[in-house]
């Protein structure tokens, strides 16, 4: 593979335009999880109410990385509320949903970045750029990680007796 300084104008253009995409999903997503943690309310508060809070620490540190490889591609990383609205899949939250209804838009929308971050990930590997592959890669893992472990959390809201049973069903 190439290194980065081979990339093409035509290849970092591609590139950041995918880029600032993920970036503005990012910030949606940061924005939602950090409110969710704000109104956060229930049984479940202080368990949603700290976990809320890893997952919006995680995506604002993110949002500088993508930013800073937009940056180092040669073009600028959108930055204003207009920019990600025009650029972002990830709804707006406008009121506050029920604790369980936070935790499955929050694995919708992280579905949503990884979805992003996959559609980019062709043109990354057809240039070559293994640091933007790098720092995808490391970013979908965070995003299935947040994604199985909200799933995780519903089984108990969802379908409690379906676990066990099933479990059974596949040792007979």
């Amino acid at each position: 593979m190439r290194n980065d300084n081979a990339l093409s104008e035509a290849e970092c253009k591609t590139i950041a335009k995918g880029l600032a995409r993920v970036l503005a999903d990012t910030h949606g997503l940061y924005i939602k999880t950090h409110g969710f943690h704000w109104n956060v309310e229930g049984q479940r508060f202080r368990t949603l109410h700290l976990m809320f809070e890893e997952q919006y620490t995680d995506l604002w540190n993110a949002l500088d990385d993508i930013a800073e490889r937009v940056r180092a591609l040669g073009h600028y990383a959108p930055s204003s509320y207009a920019d990600f609205a025009e650029l972002t899949e990830v709804e707006e939250e406008r009121g506050v949903p029920g604790p369980w209804e936070m935790v499955r838009k929050l694995v919708h929308d992280n579905e949503i970045v990884v979805r992003t971050m996959r559609e980019i990930r062709p043109a990354v590997d057809d240039a070559g750029d293994d640091a933007t592959a790098a720092l995808l890669d490391d970013r979908l893992v965070q995003h299935e990680k947040q994604i199985w472990m909200m799933r995780s959390m519903l089984k108990d809201v969802d379908d409690k007796d379906v676990v066990s049973s099933s479990i059974l069903n596949d040792l007979t």
